[in-house]
């Protein structure tokens, strides 16, 4: 059992511990950030000297700590626990000759100078993720000049004089080292360039070591608020910027509004919620453009007797996204009608034969089959629009979707490949799938990758209706209910049962001309079933 203490941060004393990263009985690994510490002017996080498991915390959000305070107690794992205390400083770390600062080789204060990054100790190749001068500043001696981050620490460089920017020699996205230059500086008139400390970043990077280094801190002054940065820590940052979350924009839930983990995810979560995610981002250009009046605020009650009845789960979870698809498709529905006689007569002559088998051959099944046929001869109604709504993902593969109709709702099971089956197979499946529906046992895969669908309302009633596109297809057919009606041949009216077809389109992908004619000739082949093994 080894106990964990703070390392050596300088000359940093009393620093506020603002989060706790681990908890009892966690798991960590070396080097793993145990609790992060801020001062007036560094946040930095305090990694773990070795592997192992944590047995006792010593240490809470609140509390203030200096070098030697302890974190907690570790249960060393592996090779780690021969390791009494962290490594000892580099030997060459003490006789390391502090660099001459830029202002030391300026002759006179009315001379430039170049300002470089001073001695950070052995961190190299660090991020600058803010410059906060542009050529033309006046700058104060101490004032931040620029950010830079490591894994585990934040810190700002300061100027070593007053004076004014002459010229940048760096810009976010950097990446810099003791020694790099970081701006051109006109020392003010009349006063003295004066030397900075070689060591004035080290509170914040003795705080990621875990070797001992002293290194003197120097005092930075705050910025102004117009450049004040979020409270964050560095992990907080890196993991905003991979999400590409600006950290300005959200508000912190941690002590003194700091931004913790969390709130990053909660606010992309609600950024995702949102945005309509099926509408293509050429489509909507950034957000739907409505700007409606609110819902009428209604107590129902003080006009008569009510019951509130809640939404199905089924309910809840589809009338979203019927929502979705019908203020984001721009839809078009083109009507036609169907002359079924014989398809009629010659499926009950038929159903004698499947019931015998256990299942219905049912008017839809020839549906399934006559679409498929149609789909071949126009085959960007079986497509997709791609991610940037720019083209077409067409599909050579034939998964018929199906509204049913169940207590709960409506759910839309798919039959797949359904170009490989015969009608007896298709009739067979849509009982399958209609009473997995009923009971309630329809997997999630069951309702997915379809590409076109049939919504029947043809044992109900009506003659025509618009169904909603079932995103991310591009169409959807209708279908209501037959009737016998008296239809001219070109010599005579003669009975005729005739089936209204409904055809809702995505007006973005297919125009009325293709619209019309996929109808036509689908009940071309709906008249003629023949056609279908063509």
């Amino acid at each position: 059992m080894k106990e964990v203490a703070v390392p050596d941060i300088g000359d940093f004393k009393e620093v506020e511990v603002i989060e706790v990263l681990v908890k009892p009985g966690d798991t960590i690994a070396a080097e793993q950030s145990l609790i992060t510490v801020e001062s007036d002017k560094a946040t930095m996080e305090i990694p773990a000297p070795g592997a192992g498991v944590v047995k006792e915390l010593r240490i809470k959000v609140g509390d203030k700590v200096s070098q030697g305070s302890p974190i907690l107690m570790l249960e060393e794992s592996g090779a780690a626990a021969t390791a009494a205390q962290p490594p000892p400083a580099p030997a060459s770390a003490p006789s390391k000759p502090a660099p001459a600062p830029a202002a030391a080789a300026v002759a006179s204060s009315s001379e430039p100078m170049t300002v470089k990054v001073p001695d950070i100790g052995d961190f190299k190749d660090i991020e600058v993720i803010e410059v906060l001068v542009k050529p033309g500043d006046t700058v104060a001696k101490e004032q931040s000049l620029i950010t830079l981050e490591s894994d585990k620490a934040t810190m700002e460089i300061p100027s070593p004089a007053a004076g004014v920017v002459q010229e940048l020699r760096v810009k976010t996205g950097d990446k810099v080292s003791e020694g790099a230059a970081i701006l051109v500086l006109k020392a003010g008139a009349g006063e003295a360039a004066a030397p900075v400390a070689p060591a004035a970043l080290a509170p914040a990077v003795a705080a990621v070591a875990v070797v001992a280094a002293t290194l003197p801190p120097v005092p930075l002054e705050p910025r102004e608020a117009t450049q004040a940065k979020p409270h964050a820590s560095p992990s907080v940052r890196k993991f905003a910027r991979e999400l590409g979350v600006d950290l300005g924009r959200l508000k912190g839930s941690g002590p003194k509004g700091r931004i913790l983990h969390g709130d990053v995810q909660t606010y992309v979560k609600g950024a995702l919620a949102a945005v309509p995610a099926a509408v293509p981002a050429a489509a909507r250009g950034g957000a739907l453009p409505f700007n409606l009046p609110a819902w009428p605020d209604v107590d129902f009650a003080k006009f008569g007797p009510v019951e509130v009845k809640p939404f199905s789960r089924l309910q809840k979870l589809s009338g979203p996204n019927l929502h979705r698809n019908w203020v984001s498709i721009p839809h078009v529905t083109q009507f036609d009608e169907a002359d079924i006689t014989d398809l009629e007569a010659f499926r009950k002559s038929n159903t004698a034969e499947t019931e015998k088998q256990g299942f219905k051959l049912t008017m839809l099944a020839f549906m399934i089959k006559a679409c498929v046929t149609a789909l071949r001869q126009h085959p960007n109604f079986n497509s997709s629009l791609d991610r940037g709504g720019e083209g077409l993902v067409v599909k050579k593969y034939y998964n018929i979707g199906v509204a049913v109709d169940t207590p709960e709702g409506l759910v839309v099971p798919v039959v797949r490949d359904a170009d490989r089956k015969g009608v007896f197979e298709v009739a067979r499946e849509l009982g399958e799938i209609s009473r997995l529906a009923r009971d309630k046992k329809l997997k999630p895969g069951d309702m997915q990758g379809g590409t076109f669908s049939i919504s029947s309302l043809g044992g109900i009633g009506g003659t025509a209706f618009t169904p909603i596109i079932n995103a991310p297809e591009v169409a959807i057919l209708g279908v209501s209910k037959s009737s016998l009606r008296p239809v001219w041949t070109g010599k005579e009216f003669a009975p005729r049962l005739m089936l209204p077809l409904s055809l809702s389109y995505d007006h973005r992908v297919i125009d009325g001309a293709a619209a019309a004619r996929f109808t036509a000739y689908l009940a071309s082949v709906l008249g003629d079933i023949r056609r279908t093994l063509l």
